[in-house]
């Protein structure tokens, strides 16, 4: 089912179309969600919470438009309003172990790997961290990220050009060969 028949037959109540979505887009928003808050678990849970927002909220959808970018919006509004709320409990970046299962021959390498840049992302302001895990993790363009948490393309642009030279620091600091192309 493609995602614009996806969110027509949802917006019509039908709950397996929104299982597509929830199948198609859960990987990308709990690896957001965790990136963020750098928890697992509140992740899972402000996953479920947006998940729920966005079943109540889709009939505002407006069709034709792509659905990823409003569902991580809808994510990022949970993670800044559970943060205004309570203080999130975090674990440092560098002691998560989240990313997609590299293969077996690779697996050495890509934790190693995995590590420093955690440990490289860990020393960007949350600012920079928000638009560095949206605009590489979550795939998002400059103009999605910039509507996902409200701000203008060029603050997110200047965000993404500090975070991106903070993040070459660091892993040149690590040993690790960057290339000047960001």
């Amino acid at each position: 089912m493609r995602d614009d028949e996806a969110i027509a037959r949802c917006q019509e109540g039908d709950r397996d179309a929104f299982r597509h979505l929830v199948e198609r887009y859960k990987d990308v928003l709990y690896g957001t969600a965790v990136l963020m808050t750098g928890n697992r678990a509140v992740g899972e849970e402000i996953v479920q919470e947006a998940l729920l927002s966005a079943w109540r909220g889709i009939g505002g959808f407006k069709r034709g438009h792509p659905p990823k970018p409003w569902l991580v919006r809808i994510l990022v509004n949970e993670v800044l309003t559970r943060r205004r709320k309570q203080s999130i409990p975090t674990i440092p970046l560098s002691d998560l172990d989240y990313a997609a299962a590299p293969s077996a021959t690779d697996q050495a390498e890509a934790f190693q790997d995995r590590t420093i840049v955690r440990q490289a992302l860990a020393h960007l302001v949350p600012e920079q961290q928000q638009v560095v895990v949206l605009r590489y993790f979550a795939e998002l363009t400059v103009p999605e990220v910039a509507r996902s948490i409200g701000v203008r393309e060029g603050t997110v642009k200047s965000r993404l050009h500090r975070a991106l030279g903070r993040l070459r620091e660091k892993l040149e600091e690590s040993g690790i060969e960057v290339d000047g192309h960001g």
